[in-house]
């Protein structure tokens, strides 16, 4: 389809009236947008950075700027094209060894499924450029006209929803060597080539042809939202697309627009509040610390262990955010047993400890520090609040200083029915005695408090 008809469709369902409430192309109104609840109550997502940038898979998924972008270029970049690959060797020249030969979508979603996660985003586009999925606006830059020759984004999306998984996308807004962009950066984006026959278009097709119920937007950081023409494409988005009631989108449209516009905050990678968020906000985290996509060189060291993970999840939740774990598959379409291994665990901790996390709202109090650290959530469904630790006491009795509880008030330890034996304490908290605590991997354990305030 021409570009010109992708722009007359897009401005004539943004006019077309309609019953309810229709958003105007404008941050005031797109920001009073409620955020389907779906997403709030999920919690909990699986990330997954897979493009030609796997397959060097050095340094990080940047791999492309820092060799041939940045001034000076990274020299450890430099040195490992020079020791592994043939002069003239560029970067395109990945593509056809991104194979993807051992991808199958339904173990990755066996195991996004047993990890726990309710949503899963994949990237449909970084600033590579290299799609995904067939897009007409990138071709020969594509999984199927090149590497894998297949739509790993149709075909995942397929195995996520069997599994009654959300299915979102990455997107990124800028290409870092796409002439189009670098024309429209050196005239200083008053000019808009770019967005106006590939961006735009191309965001439209994908929403139109894979109907995501999420948007991962990103590097928009170098232009104004005005540039990538933003509030008009989600004005679409949320007004007329096929997905506009269940559509969740992040805030990275536009400098100066993160932590202030769009769905839920982002703000920075790896954000970590230091007080509870106004505004619902997610926490996108990465199991090896070092890059979001594959990389050969990783060390055990570098990945964070189930315990790290697990704090970290309980830690984001307890402060109203969502958490985003990424993983980075190999070329050959394989998740590193590793990172399954650290996705299982998680899964089989919120097995028994779920009700703490999903569909949970931050208490009154998000911590304390009583006799161990302790973080709280509750839960309305269950009229509970939970305390969460991560530190084995090495005591029995157990302090709790911010409860204010009641003669019904209960207490047990999620995974053992047996209601504990507590006190109060005044004019607020309780003291209880702990019975042995299971071993459990995650080093995490969670107390229900019934009848508190």
């Amino acid at each position: 389809m021409q570009v010109w008809v992708f722009l007359l469709l897009a401005a004539w369902f943004i006019l077309i009236p309609a019953s309810g409430t229709r958003y105007q192309a404008n941050w005031e109104s797109l920001d009073a947008r409620p955020l389907p609840t779906w997403y709030d109550e999920a919690k909990f997502g699986i990330f997954v950075h897979w493009g030609v940038f796997s397959v060097p898979g050095f340094e990080s998924e940047w791999f492309w700027w820092h060799w041939k972008g940045q001034n000076p270029p990274d020299q450890k970049c430099v040195q490992y094209m020079l020791d592994n690959y043939p002069p003239g060797f560029s970067y395109p020249d990945f593509a056809p060894q991104f194979h993807a030969q051992f991808f199958d979508p339904d173990d990755w979603a066996d195991i996004f499924e047993a990890s726990g996660a309710k949503y899963v985003v994949l990237t449909a586009k970084h600033h590579e450029g290299f799609t995904t999925w067939p897009s007409s606006y990138s071709w020969n830059w594509n999984s199927v006209d090149t590497g894998p020759h297949r739509d790993l984004v149709g075909d995942l999306a397929e195995a996520v929803r069997n599994r009654s998984l959300h299915y979102g996308l990455y997107n990124s807004l800028y290409e870092w060597f796409n002439p189009l962009y670098l024309a429209d950066k050196k005239n200083n984006f008053t000019t808009q080539d770019f967005v106006l026959k590939k961006l735009l278009p191309e965001l439209y097709d994908m929403v139109l042809s894979y109907k995501p119920e999420l948007i991962w937007s990103d590097g928009d950081w170098e232009a104004p939202d005005t540039y990538w023409n933003s509030t008009e494409f989600l004005a679409w988005l949320y007004n007329d697309s096929p997905v506009k009631d269940v559509i969740v989108t992040n805030d990275r449209w536009g400098a100066g627009c993160y932590c202030k516009h769009g769905g839920y905050y982002n703000c920075a990678d790896k954000y970590t509040p230091g007080e509870l968020p106004k505004h619902k906000w997610e926490k996108c985290q990465s199991v090896d610390t070092q890059s979001w996509g594959y990389r050969r060189t990783m060390r055990l060291s570098e990945l964070m262990d189930l315990p790290s993970i697990i704090q970290d999840l309980v830690q984001t939740v307890a402060m109203g955010g969502n958490y985003l774990l990424n993983v980075g598959p190999t070329p050959d379409g394989m998740i590193p047993p590793v990172f399954e291994e650290r996705l299982r665990g998680i899964g089989a901790w919120l097995e028994v400890n779920g009700e703490a996390i999903y569909s949970s709202k931050p208490w009154r109090i998000q911590t304390e520090n009583a006799t161990v650290p302790v973080w709280y959530t509750s839960n309305s469904k269950y009229s509970s609040v939970y305390a969460v630790f991560m530190t084995k006491p090495t005591v029995y009795t157990f302090h709790l200083s911010e409860p204010v509880t009641a003669e019904s008030t209960t207490v047990t330890l999620l995974g053992n029915p047996e209601p504990l034996r507590w006190a109060p304490l005044h004019p607020r908290g309780l003291i209880l005695l702990l019975p042995e605590l299971p071993q459990t991997p995650a080093q995490a354990w969670i107390l229900k408090l019934d009848g508190v305030k």
